[in-house]
């Protein structure tokens, strides 16, 4: 059986609702859907800034996970204006470099609370060359 490794953030939704902010299995890593909220609980009112705070949080969980952003094969991106993409995209750009992963970027209704307006969720395959 091969093992699996959790990753906390340690944000009060993983424990309320039940998840990991990142799993690994094998040199597979899934990092769960993350907003753009700060440590402080505080979010940027600008999209791209949200999507930079995501960012750094996914990359975060990937180190954590013994992955890069460059080892990025797929991205998910749920947006709540689906006019913002190009900032959205910019700061996702920034944050994967080379990786280029296969993405999607939708528009939904609403995120969990009314402050969020984008929310990303991604998966790595450790060792992986971008």
């Amino acid at each position: 059986m091969v093992p699996r490794r959790r990753v906390s953030s340690g944000g009060p939704w993983e424990e309320r609702v039940g998840y990991s902010r990142a799993v690994r299995v094998g040199d597979r890593v899934w990092v769960s859907g993350t907003t753009g909220t700060r440590s402080d609980g505080s979010v940027p009112e600008d999209v791209a800034d949200q999507t930079r705070v995501a960012m750094a949080t996914i990359a975060a969980a990937l180190r954590e996970a013994g992955a890069e952003p460059a080892e990025v094969v797929a991205a998910r991106i749920y947006v709540t204006d689906i006019e913002a993409w190009e900032g959205v995209a910019a700061a996702v750009r920034e944050a994967l470099g080379a990786a280029r992963p296969a993405m999607t970027m939708v528009q939904v209704a609403r995120l969990m609370l009314p402050v969020h307006r984008v929310e990303i969720e991604v998966e790595a395959i450790a060792g992986a060359d971008a």
